[in-house]
């Protein structure tokens, strides 16, 4: 009993440390750092890249938005990347008159990550900005992304990502928005102290001499960023570039997706080992260890926790902690069944947690079995 013990709290340990232990050690270095001041109004030239699959729903109301944005006319082109459409989008990117507006059409469907491959070889913008075409952006999202690069040492910048749930209707909406104010807050503090090593998917940004062609199984927000690293430069994290993205309106949408997106995170980060070594790369690897890593085997800690407190219920303290656990599962599994959500949004928020633990837990087997995720599905109409 006692070795059962010794395993119980090993595993809760690591759990405390990942979701905060983490972020406290973090907050207290970030509060001795000076805080960096992005120089003025700095307008390098933009080139924005839309990856684009069957998106004839929104495509039209992207570009407008985009064009819209507070940022010099002259000093913009929009590349949208379509990745083999089979529906109305390539036309109606066609219908633009505006001559900032470009279709870069992809034959043959290979992902995202090989289309902004494609779309940089053309772009002839300074900064390079990679968007989806579901993202909203700030009016000034494109200025406060551009004014970080007065700075010679810094290779790339993020946005950051503000979720909405419009209708209230997600049974997973509340859980993500949280979870993504949570992960924004870790990353402005990274910025703080040194660099962050992720960017947010749909509003990021990259120097163009820093970027580096990728292979198309990788997830580029991830792995471009810790080529830029590689390369001598920093990247920052900018959360005045907002980027508005709707969350995902079914648990099994949500499921899919994190599948996908951390199966792509795994063979990425194992694409550039180096960069986990701390003496290498102290505080980089320091990040990827206890951030990315540590994250994807959250499942595990979970199981293992779950299991060794099942041994230890005979314990009145133990049977406190079981019983814990066992009403928070049972709230995702019932949220899961039922729209409860809809009365109480709060217990969406169990829901959200099991169903990114459980696709991370996929996406472990999914490594191991070396399944490989290159394009993707809209979801959205």
């Amino acid at each position: 009993m006692r070795i059962i013990e010794i395993i119980f709290w090993v595993s809760f340990c690591a759990l405390f440390y990942i979701y905060v232990g983490y972020p406290l050690l973090l907050a207290i270095l970030a509060a001795v750092v000076p805080r960096r001041r992005p120089g003025g109004d700095y307008t390098p030239r933009l080139s924005i890249l839309v990856a684009a699959y069957n998106e004839e729903a929104g495509i039209r109301k992207k570009i407008e938005q985009t064009l819209a944005l507070d940022y010099a006319a002259d000093l913009i082109e929009i590349l949208v990347l379509s990745d083999g459409s089979t529906d109305r989008t390539d036309a109606i990117v066609e219908s633009f008159r505006d001559p900032r507006v470009q279709l870069v059409r992809v034959a043959g469907r290979k992902g995202k990550t090989n289309a902004q491959n494609e779309g940089v070889k053309i772009a002839r913008g300074d900064v390079l900005i990679f968007s989806d075409a579901t993202t909203t952006y700030h009016p000034q999202a494109l200025r406060h992304l551009a004014s970080n690069y007065s700075d010679p040492k810094v290779g790339a910048v993020s946005g950051r990502y503000q979720y909405f749930d419009p209708e209230g209707r997600s049974p997973t909406g509340l859980g993500t928005i949280a979870f993504w104010n949570y992960e924004n807050l870790i990353k402005r503090m990274q910025s703080r102290i040194y660099t962050i090593t992720g960017c947010c998917g749909c509003i990021y940004s990259v120097r163009r001499e820093a970027y580096s062609a990728l292979a198309p199984d990788v997830i580029s927000d991830l792995v471009q960023p810790l080529h830029v690293i590689r390369r001598g430069y920093k990247v920052v994290f900018e959360d005045r570039a907002l980027a508005y993205e709707e969350t995902t309106q079914s648990t099994s949408e949500e499921f899919s997706m994190r599948v996908r997106v951390i199966t792509r995170g795994i063979n990425g980060l194992l694409s550039v080992p180096d960069l986990l070594t701390p003496w290498k790369f102290a505080w980089v690897s320091f990040q990827l260890w206890s951030h990315k890593i540590s994250r994807w085997l959250v499942p595990l800690f979970l199981l293992v926790l779950l299991a060794s407190n099942v041994v230890l219920w005979q314990s009145s303290y133990y049977a406190a902690f079981l019983a814990a656990q066992v009403v928070f599962y049972s709230m995702a599994l019932l949220s899961l069944v039922l729209p409860i959500h809809r009365r109480w949004k709060p217990f969406g928020i169990p829901l959200y947690f099991c169903a990114l633990n459980a696709a991370a837990l996929c996406s472990l087997i999914e490594v191991l079995r070396r399944k490989k995720y290159v394009v993707w599905e809209t979801v959205r109409t």
